[in-house]
């Protein structure tokens, strides 16, 4: 299995009053997103199933990752991708969705580089997950503990 750990893009700072959840990505964030994402597209990155965090600037990645990378399904909103959930709530997420052969997970920070370090087997692992990242790690197994390996990570900076 494919799993794809996607940063949200760069979103606008939040307003008096306006709540995190609220915040959308900005023109520069989307741009820097489509740049990763039709490279990676260019690859042949094609996800059997996108999954997003609730929150709009994650959904908004989610929707742009599902054009660029010619994705025909529903994009699934879960909470095991909010910011603070935990790796196991994610993995579980994963596990219940074991068929799929490429799966891409639109988040954010501190979730996604603690993912990554989760499904890589080395939970003191440092990886730092800019926005508008994208990383592949394949598992080979959906046991209660992922054994991944990491086959590559995509940066705005990378793309340019």
């Amino acid at each position: 299995m494919q799993i794809y750990l996607l940063r949200h893009g760069i979103a606008e700072d939040a307003g008096p009053g306006q709540p995190d959840a609220g915040r959308k990505l900005t023109s520069e964030g989307k741009e820097k997103l489509r740049h990763v994402l039709q490279r990676a597209g260019a690859a042949g990155v094609r996800p059997t199933l996108i999954v997003s965090s609730p929150l709009r600037r994650a959904l908004e990645t989610a929707a742009i990752a599902a054009a660029v990378l010619e994705y025909k399904g529903k994009i699934l909103e879960c909470r095991a991708l909010l910011p603070e959930a935990s790796p196991y709530d994610l993995w579980e997420e994963i596990r219940r969705n074991g068929a799929e052969q490429a799966t891409l997970l639109a988040g954010h920070e501190p979730q996604m580089s603690s993912m990554a370090a989760f499904l890589l087997s080395g939970p003191a692992l440092q990886v730092e997950m800019k926005k508008a990242a994208l990383l592949r790690i394949d598992c080979d197994r959906l046991g209660r503990e992922p054994k991944g390996v990491l086959k590559w990570m995509l940066t705005p900076a990378v793309c340019e």
